[in-house]
C-alpha cells in the first residue's frame, strides 16, 4: 500500500536523485538530449531549503521504498512538483501524492491550485482536473526554457473560506 509521509530537509539529495531519474526517463519521449541533460544535471534549487523546512514535501513509500515525493508551496498554491520513481510509473503514486497534495491545499484554504505541467505529465494533470490556460516557456533555473503548459484547478467550494 502507498503511503504518505513528510519530507525533510535532510531529504533533498534523495529527493533529487529520484528526480534526475525521472527526468532522464519520464521526460525523454518529449524534450530533446540536449535539453534533458541540462535538465537532470542541475542543483536542487534553493527554495527546496525552505519548502522542506515548512512541511510543504510528501513522500510516497511502499515496503520501505521512496516511490516519488510530490510539493506544494504552502504560501502560494503552486505544485512544485511531483516525479515518480520511472520504474513505478503508471502504479498510482502520482495520484495518491496529488491527493496529499491537494489535502494541504485544502488546510491552507486555497481557492485554486496552479502549476507548470512538463508536456509529458499534461495528461495526468488534466485527469487530476487540472485546466491547461496556456502554452508557455517554463524558464528553468539551469537556464533552459522548457515547453509546457501553465495549468490551474478550481479547488472545491467547500475547501475555502
Amino acid at each position: 500500500m502507498i503511503e504518505l509521509k513528510p519530507g525533510n530537509i535532510s531529504d533533498i539529495p534523495l529527493l533529487w536523485s529520484l528526480r534526475t531519474r525521472a527526468v532522464r526517463q519520464l521526460c525523454a519521449s518529449h524534450y530533446s538530449p540536449e535539453q534533458i541533460e541540462i535538465w537532470s544535471q542541475s542543483p536542487p534549487p534553493e527554495s527546496y531549503l525552505r519548502l522542506l523546512a515548512t512541511r510543504c514535501a510528501l513522500i510516497a513509500e511502499e515496503d520501505g521504498q521512496w516511490l516519488g515525493y510530490g510539493i506544494l508551496d504552502r504560501q502560494s498554491g503552486e505544485v512544485i512538483a511531483v516525479f515518480v520513481e520511472p520504474a513505478a510509473a503508471g502504479r498510482g503514486v502520482g495520484r495518491r501524492l496529488m491527493e496529499g497534495l491537494e489535502a494541504m491545499a485544502v488546510e491552507e484554504r486555497f481557492a485554486r491550485l496552479y502549476l507548470y505541467a512538463s508536456l509529458n505529465a499534461a495528461d495526468f494533470y488534466r485527469a487530476m482536473g487540472f485546466v491547461a490556460i496556456r502554452n508557455d516557456a517554463y524558464e528553468h533555473p539551469s537556464g533552459i526554457a522548457l515547453r509546457s503548459l501553465y495549468m490551474e484547478r478550481e479547488m472545491p467550494a467547500s475547501s475555502v473560506h
